[in-house]
């Protein structure tokens, strides 16, 4: 109950009793703390070890010493950084649409099924979908590359305002096909569309705070996929700066730099708007860097046959389910995060739709079709195993040599479905994947490839994988 004094000449008691008989009872409403924002930043080909932070504290090549990303880096010391944040997939497509779902690429199907069960006037749940349905003040917005190839704009999927149903040709200034991307520097005033995306981005977030309105938005950057864009002044910084131990490409460093850039102007503008008390803001990678620029040709090469790839310490790169295709840089900040701190715990993004509905209030169960979980006691300290509906993390890579993994605790099983291959690894002590355990750990080869297949079986995905065979 409120307590009322008032000034005159009655006793305690009297003024008790006249709160109680006179005055109507006045209830304590406090004041209801604003809804969060959401920023999902998706940066395009950007390997584990890429950044100027490591990604794992205990890992020394988890970052580059030719790379400069101050701005990553600030954001991870402000929030903490997923030692094992993984990318849904190893190639562009296939990660977009699992973010955009919260459902793994193997559910999805490859890009015929995709197409034929995700039409733009389905009324599947999407993050946009979600968030409005929690709070219809919810305004959401994505700049930059879509790129589902399924005839689908960000609009039929909730979204109020985007650049379209872009891809890689948005962001180019050569034809994707032009094998050039891979050996020339082009130089110019906004490479990768970087400065246009991140000023739609910090106007949308204006418009937003001016209105009153919590808001969703998703910067999906064309950088620092290929080709090779960067400004002249950055360019010669690196042209002009020591070679490092495995990064050692000036336009491509150049090109990161100036990803990097625009990020911090988004972080500067959370700051000056004064929204960083209740926004997060999730970094993460569409897959891992190619190996090598330009690529080697199999890719499925074993790693001491090779130089190094590009995400060393991981093994191999972008089209492929070892460690460099699907590790990935994986960055949250927020309120309730602690600064500066790391977990280990294996996280994947197709989490990010049900961790934002648990963030922004939503109490009810996820519904089944979702193969997300929210991470959201990971962000507040725990450092215990995610509870999952699948026993372990399933990946899928559909074209070229079609392979599958699946990752439980520590051992990741890969899976070869034209040949039947299967190969074992232990992630803890082989973070590079060189030592196949298939031969002499049968029983746990048998554990996962059941697991496996357990998880084919409960999508439907019994005769895309037939299809292979």
């Amino acid at each position: 109950m409120k307590i009322i004094e008032t000034k005159s000449d009655m006793t305690t008691i009297e003024k008790i009793s006249l709160s109680f008989i006179l005055l109507p009872v006045v209830p304590v409403i406090a004041s209801q703390p604003p809804k969060p924002n959401f920023i999902v930043i998706l940066t395009d080909d950007q390997g584990w070890s890429s950044l100027s932070i490591r990604m794992d504290q205990n890992v020394n090549h988890s970052s580059s010493d030719y790379y400069e990303t101050p701005n990553m880096a600030r954001l991870a010391n402000s929030g903490m950084r997923f030692s094992n944040g993984y990318a849904p997939c190893a190639v562009s497509c296939p990660t977009r649409r699992s973010i955009l779902y919260g459902q793994t690429p193997m559910r999805q199907g490859d890009n015929q099924q995709f197409t034929e069960n995700y039409r733009p006037a389905s009324n599947q749940l999407t993050i946009p979908v979600m968030l409005k349905s929690i709070d219809p003040a919810y305004k959401t917005a994505h700049y930059g590359k879509w790129d589902l190839r399924a005839g689908i704009f960000p609009e039929d999927k909730g979204y109020d305002e985007s650049d379209g149903n872009t891809g890689n040709i948005n962001g180019s200034v050569i034809n994707m096909d032009d094998p050039r991307k891979f050996t020339e520097v082009y130089l110019y005033n906004d490479p990768k569309r970087i400065e246009t995306i991140t000023a739609r981005a910090v106007n949308f977030m204006e418009r937003q705070v001016k209105s009153g309105n919590p808001f969703y938005m998703q910067i999906s950057h064309y950088a620092v996929h290929v080709d090779i864009q960067t400004n002249e002044e950055t360019y010669q910084k690196y042209l002009n700066k020591k070679k490092g131990s495995i990064h050692q490409n000036a336009g491509w460093a150049a090109m990161l730099e100036n990803l990097d850039s625009g990020i911090g102007l988004v972080l500067d503008a959370i700051v000056s708007l004064g929204i960083a008390d209740h926004t997060y803001i999730i970094l993460m990678s569409d897959n891992g860097g190619v190996e090598a620029i330009p690529p080697i040709q199999n890719k499925l090469d074993h790693p001491s046959q090779l130089p190094p790839s590009l995400n060393f310490p991981l093994r191999a790169g972008k089209w492929t389910l070892y460690e460099g295709g699907i590790r990935i840089p994986f960055i949250v900040a927020g309120p309730g995060i602690k600064a500066g701190s790391q977990c280990d715990v294996p996280v994947a993004g197709w989490d990010i739709l049900p961790t934002l509905s648990d963030l922004a209030g939503n109490t009810g169960k996820m519904p089944d079709h979702i193969d997300g979980e929210s991470i959201r006691p990971l962000l507040m300290g725990a450092d215990k195993e995610i509870q999952r509906k699948a026993n372990g993390l399933v990946f899928h890579y559909f074209s070229g040599s079609p392979h599958s993994a699946i990752r439980v605790g520590d051992y990741k099983l890969i899976k070869f479905w034209k040949t039947g291959k299967v190969e074992l690894y232990n992630l803890k002590t082989d973070l590079g994947e060189r030592n196949d355990l298939s031969t002499t750990m049968p029983d746990k080869v048998k554990e996962l490839e059941q697991n496996l297949m357990a998880y084919v079986k409960s999508v439907d995905a019994e005769k895309l994988i037939n299809s292979y065979k």
